[in-house]
């Protein structure tokens, strides 16, 4: 009974260790990316109306959090290794080596600390990331000239062809938001049923409703008489939001409770969705993915304890995160593209990284 309670004890005691030095990195690395992104975004909106420094706080602010989900598992990285860094100088580690604590012990609470964090960062953070970012777009509509608009987007400027009831039409959008259904910046330029170029419309957004675009203070350049100024122009359209959305919507710009929908919908119109199946299984693998960086730390940490070398093992160590970052991008690559199946591109480097991790630890504790 006593042993089991010291077990218990040791294991909240590493849980809180462990939490606390990548929730600290985390914090860490956020103010950084912050600081650095309203300096950038004051550089670039120099000069514009309404440019203040609270509107481009907020605008950082808001921005951040959907930034900072690509440094997660760097941060379970670095904070693991911090944190098993910080035991062994202590020789805590060493002490309970000695009394008979086993590696397998003292690595269960950081990796289920990393599912943890994994868990909560896919159902909780991801959701609220993107609901800021959104936010954040808002806030900056209109904000930046063109050629600044790829510092607020996750989809950069779009190009559309569409047919309609009137004729195709080619359709240019400096910004996007809400899944591609509402467009930023817009240029339209429409034919008729027998190729011909009509007008080009200049407009300040174009929102998708039924079968039609409306454009709002749109303004319309014809071939037939002098430009005119509407208010509200109408251009149709044959696209559904579903056909929209998969055209140009970003995958990380969908919370994770709203993926399996527009999977299901782009699947029942009949379009591929490799994107979205990627983006849902890779927020699933996310925190097999966190569990591979904490084994990562501990092989690093466990050599140390053993073999010294800090710097050269810890160097080891984030050349292994670097690698196993790599093979995800590579993986949402080749998944995206349709030519490997989202679920092995997206679980494949969390599963390779925990059967690397584990390998490597049976070899220095039982080997």
């Amino acid at each position: 009974m006593e042993r089991g309670l010291v077990g218990h004890t040791l294991a909240v005691y590493l849980s809180r260790k462990f939490l606390g030095a990548i929730l600290g990195l985390f914090a860490l690395a956020a103010i950084l990316i912050f600081l650095f992104d309203v300096l950038e975004l004051l550089r670039r909106s120099s000069g514009q109306d309404g440019a203040t420094l609270a509107r481009i706080g907020l605008i950082s602010i808001l921005r951040v959090p959907q930034l900072m989900e690509q440094v997660l598992p760097f941060a379970v990285l670095f904070g693991a290794i911090a944190a098993f860094l910080a035991l062994s100088r202590k020789l805590e580690l060493v002490v309970a080596r000695a009394a008979g604590v086993s590696v397998w012990q003292f690595t269960a609470p950081a990796i289920l600390v990393g599912l943890g964090l994994g868990i909560a960062a896919v159902t909780i953070y991801n959701p609220l990331a993107v609901i800021l970012r959104e936010q954040s777009d808002e806030i900056a509509s209109g904000l930046f000239s063109s050629e600044q608009n790829f510092l607020l987007q996750t989809t950069g400027e779009i190009w559309l062809r569409q047919d309609g009831t009137d004729g195709e039409s080619v359709l240019h959008a400096k910004q996007t938001m809400d899944g591609g259904t509402r467009l930023l910046g817009i240029t339209l330029f429409t034919f008729d049923r027998s190729a011909r170029f009509s007008e080009r419309v200049e407009a300040r957004e174009a929102l998708l409703e039924d079968k039609r675009w409306r454009l709002n203070d749109a303004t319309v350049y014809s071939t037939t008489g002098d430009p005119s100024t509407h208010t509200t122009y109408y251009v149709s359209t044959y696209l559904t939001p579903t056909e929209v959305r998969e055209s140009i919507a970003a995958p990380e710009s969908i919370g994770f409770w709203d993926l399996p929908r527009v999977i299901e919908l782009s699947q029942r119109a009949g379009l591929p969705a490799y994107r979205y199946s990627l983006q849902y299984q890779t927020l699933l693998a996310r925190p097999a993915l966190l569990a591979a960086m904490i084994l990562i730390a501990a092989c690093v940490s466990l050599r140390v304890s053993r073999m010294g070398g800090v710097g050269r093992l810890i160097l080891g160590g984030i050349l292994a995160g670097f690698v196993l970052y790599v093979l995800s991008e590579l993986g949402k690559d080749l998944g995206g593209a349709g030519i490997v199946p989202p679920v092995v591109a997206a679980w494949a480097p969390g599963v390779f990284g925990v059967l690397m991790g584990f390998t490597i630890l049976l070899h220095l504790e039982d080997g």
